[in-house]
């Protein structure tokens, strides 16, 4: 009898189909959780959509100041042309290289920090002292750079600290003095809104992650201290909480309610509506800060009631990403990153609204992600980027590829390994 010469196929060889399959997920295919998509997707729309509201917001004004329409919002576009690489960079980073590079991070901003404000290197705008100017590089602001470098840094602290987080002094004081550090530079440049921004960042981030009420009171309490010194100490800070405790700011004048007053006409020239993208009145000279920190006037005028709710709804969602990444969150890093990211971003939107809706006196800070300004985006994309880094789920790549082989192995008939 004639037996056959031909190489028997090991019965535990895979499938062509398998291995192909194998081989295109662990090369291209990655697979992320519904919460890094939420977060990522809810951020690129906000860029978006900031660039266009910056381009209709800042026309006029780039017109008289630059000679041109499209200078300034062509800056911001430039901006996040290098914002977003940046953040989807930083999305691939593990956390342990996070932790490596905190205490550097840290000190370099603080040190450009301390540039800004014990050397002719720093620039005054708007009474604050908050720009540095490094020969042919743009100036950009350090405390920008501060806060995200308190997002990592304060991971790295809450990872070491774990078990110490329940003892005042052992636990929560190192974080506040070093923190408080970093912030009291930024104080010394008279950044009063950015400290606001900064102290709650800090604070709210230890409160989500579960640090008792209790310890975290008496630095509240001297934060709020501090701070209204600070805010009774300077003639143009008590004229603008003057301004603000006026009854609807009642007396029109070009110093002191003039900013308040046309952020409400313009507003209420906007209607349910709107007026029209690009056919608001209150960026013709009349509305100072038009494209930065009173653009949600500006989104209110052109694109009406209707608009200015998409806004706050599209803040509410990235807030629920943000809480979702949160709760999933595995390590104390992530959670203390996740917790100090919302804080500021979040947070700093309700200040800007707040502010031009009369809740607030003008603090000029900017509407996260949408209002000009450079530094405030890369640093912001970059801090979401740390955020969606730890929002990966690496469990989805292998239950993919499980399904992916298993699907390979019924169309060739064979049992997947």
């Amino acid at each position: 009898m004639a037996t056959s010469t031909g190489t028997a196929r090991p019965a535990t060889a895979e499938p062509a189909g398998v291995s192909a399959a194998r081989i295109r997920l662990g090369r291209v295919f990655r697979v992320e959780s519904k919460d890094y998509f939420l977060l990522l997707g809810t951020t690129v729309f906000l860029v978006v959509f900031g660039l266009v509201m910056v381009l209709s917001s800042s026309s006029v004004e780039s017109n008289l100041e630059d000679g041109g329409f499209f200078v300034q919002a062509s800056r911001q576009g430039l901006y996040a042309l290098f914002g977003l690489p940046i953040m989807l960079i930083a999305s691939r980073v593990p956390e342990r290289m996070w932790m490596r590079v905190a205490w550097p991070l840290l000190i370099v901003s603080c040190v450009l920090q301390l540039l800004v404000v014990a050397t002719p290197l720093g620039v005054t705008v708007g009474g604050n002292t908050n720009w540095l100017q490094l020969g042919p590089i743009p100036p950009f602001q350090p405390s920008e750079l501060i806060k995200v470098s308190l997002v990592i840094w304060l991971g790295l602290i809450v990872t070491k600290k774990q078990a110490q987080l329940g003892d005042f002094v052992h636990g929560i004081l190192p974080i506040l003095l070093v923190g408080g550090g970093a912030i009291g530079l930024v104080l010394l440049g008279g950044d009063l809104g950015t400290v606001m921004v900064m102290g709650g960042m800090l604070l709210g981030a230890l409160f989500l992650i579960g640090v008792r009420f209790r310890l975290l009171l008496p630095p509240v309490l001297l934060g709020s201290a501090l701070f209204a010194f600070v805010a009774v100490s300077s003639d143009s800070r008590m004229r603008r909480i003057t301004a603000f405790l006026q009854e609807n700011c009642a007396t029109i004048d070009e110093a002191d309610c003039w900013q308040i007053q046309h952020g409400r006409f313009a507003l209420a020239n906007g209607g349910i509506f709107g007026v029209g993208l690009g056919n608001s009145t209150a960026k013709w000279s009349w509305l100072p800060a038009a494209d930065n920190d009173f653009i949600f006037a500006i989104i209110g005028e052109e694109l009406g009631l209707i608009g200015a709710i998409v806004v706050i709804a599209l803040f509410v969602v990235l807030a629920v990403a943000f809480a979702r990444v949160l709760r999933a969150a595995r390590t104390p890093f992530a959670k203390a990153a996740t917790a100090a990211v919302l804080v500021w971003v979040v947070g700093q939107a309700c200040v800007n609204i707040g502010v031009v809706l009369g809740v607030f006196p003008v603090l000029g800070v900017p509407l996260p992600l949408v209002s000009a300004g450079g530094t405030a985006l890369l640093t912001t994309l970059f801090a979401i980027g740390v955020v969606l880094s730890v929002a990966r789920d690496p469990e989805a790549a292998s239950r993919a590829e499980a399904r992916a082989v298993a699907r390979a192995a019924a169309r060739s008939g064979r049992p997947a390994r």
